[in-house]
């Protein structure tokens, strides 16, 4: 009697399974990026593209540009929990990192750049008054 219930468990148990084996593969199977994804500018579904990030990952990399600016090197995800140098080595080849497109264009309200004016004369200086040295 006993063994007659164990074996729609076992049945649900293989089925269950198969079903797990064939998203794992059908995730493994991600298609990576024609071109690499930029860290800057990239969406929650861009970043999704590269393979070893999912959208628990993207979430943290959205955080942590919106929380430190831009990244300034692939590098910098390592700062990001669940990130460590194997998996960031897997997916290095389909990121970059550039400026954004905002940074990198001057703002309408910015001075050309020159050179810096002469130092004021501080208020105990008086260039009129006389010198005496002892």
């Amino acid at each position: 009697m006993l063994a007659r219930w164990w074996y729609p468990c076992i049945r649900l148990g293989m089925v269950l399974w198969a079903c797990l084996a064939v998203l794992s593969i059908a995730s493994a199977n991600k298609k990576p990026p024609a071109a690499p994804v930029n860290l800057n500018t990239a969406d929650s579904e861009q970043l999704q593209l590269v393979p070893g990030i999912g959208p628990a990952t993207a979430e943290k990399i959205l955080q942590m540009r919106k929380a430190y600016g831009a990244f300034k090197s692939v590098d910098d995800l390592l700062a990001i929990r669940g990130i460590g140098p194997k998996r960031l080595e897997k997916m290095r080849k389909y990121l970059t990192v550039s400026r954004t497109a905002s940074a990198s264009k001057p703002s309408p309200t910015a001075k050309p750049a020159g050179p810096p004016p002469p130092p004021k004369p501080r208020a105990t200086e008086d260039p009129q008054a006389p010198c005496y040295s002892n």
